[in-house]
């Protein structure tokens, strides 16, 4: 199946020599949450200002849909949708007349009930008559969503959606981005907000100093770069780590009290059942365990640091 986004030997450099991209190779494939992290700085807003026809590239080839971005970018900017991160819309127009007037901007014809179901499902629906100026931040949010649906898009770009807005929107934007994924839309996402990509995304790309550095599915980056840890409380304390264990990766707390042992998922049930089998052996009881994973945000900050 041809991908949504293919992006082939993509650079960005402006003016005065600063390099925003650097070679940048990825495939985003239909009907994917796909999650673009990275520090500040690191080439997000660029990559995606570039696919959606914003900002020019120096070099290489992007296609939208299977419509080059600069050859046929009528048809290519009609198949995508951005919500940007500024709130940028006419703060004296209503809620309905703004996001009617977006869709008229792709040539779509008049679609009142496509509006009223867009409305609806970011609960704006109460506000379609009221001025944008008036609305709180979180809701001038939920219209530069909607305005991004407004025509029907194939792709949907979310560049920091979240940010700064409440819990509650939070949620229901990412009920609406999965009922738009079950529907074939394509979605890809920027986020400070590690936890929203570990929670929707299905395949993760890690950019910095304008680099693709990674790009994995998120279960097998998990599964990769997560450790895991496990805790044992003991019932007595112990002096020192007894010679058996010392090849482990086993530390021993200050007050001897507590072994914590790090492993992988490769090796889970080896290394655990090892342990705790030594432990017996050697006669040491514990009247606890706990075990921890790695967050996904412990992942992407080993690799931006690395």
């Amino acid at each position: 199946m041809q991908p949504d986004i293919s992006v082939r030997n993509l650079s960005k450099v402006y003016a005065g020599g600063f390099q925003a991209l650097k070679n940048i190779n990825l495939d985003i494939q239909r009907g994917e949450i796909f999650a673009l992290l990275g520090p500040n700085g690191a080439g997000k807003t660029t990559l995606i200002s570039i696919i959606c026809g914003i900002v020019n590239l120096s070099s290489g080839t992007v296609l939208a849909s299977g419509h080059d971005i600069v050859r046929d970018y009528r048809a290519a900017r009609s198949a995508i949708g951005l919500v940007p991160q500024e709130l940028n819309t006419d703060a004296f127009e209503t809620v309905w007349d703004a996001v009617s007037f977006s869709r008229g901007l792709f040539g779509k014809p008049a679609n009142p009930a496509h509006i009223e179901k867009v409305l609806k499902d970011l609960s704006l629906w109460d506000k379609r008559n009221s001025r944008i100026m008036s609305l709180s931040g979180g809701m001038k949010r939920r219209v530069m969503i909607a305005k991004a649906l407004s025509h029907e898009p194939r792709i949907l770009f979310l560049d920091e959606p979240t940010a700064g807005v409440d819990v509650e929107l939070r949620r229901d934007m990412w009920e609406m981005v999965r009922g738009l994924r079950a529907n074939g839309v394509t979605i890809i996402l920027t986020t400070h907000y590690i936890e929203e990509a570990e929670e929707m995304a299905d395949r993760i790309g890690v950019i910095r100093q304008g680099e693709i550095i990674l790009v994995e599915g998120k279960d097998q980056l998990m599964a990769k770069l997560g450790k895991k840890e496990l805790r044992l409380l003991l019932q007595q304390p112990l002096e020192s780590l007894p010679g058996e264990l010392a090849a482990e990766p086993i530390e021993l707390s200050e007050d001897g009290f507590e072994l914590v042992y790090t492993f992988d998922s490769q090796q889970q049930q080896a290394g655990v059942a090892r342990l705790l089998r030594q432990l017996g052996e050697m006669g040491i009881e514990y009247r606890d365990l706990q075990t921890r994973e790695s967050s996904l945000e412990e992942i992407f900050v080993g690799l931006v640091h690395e």
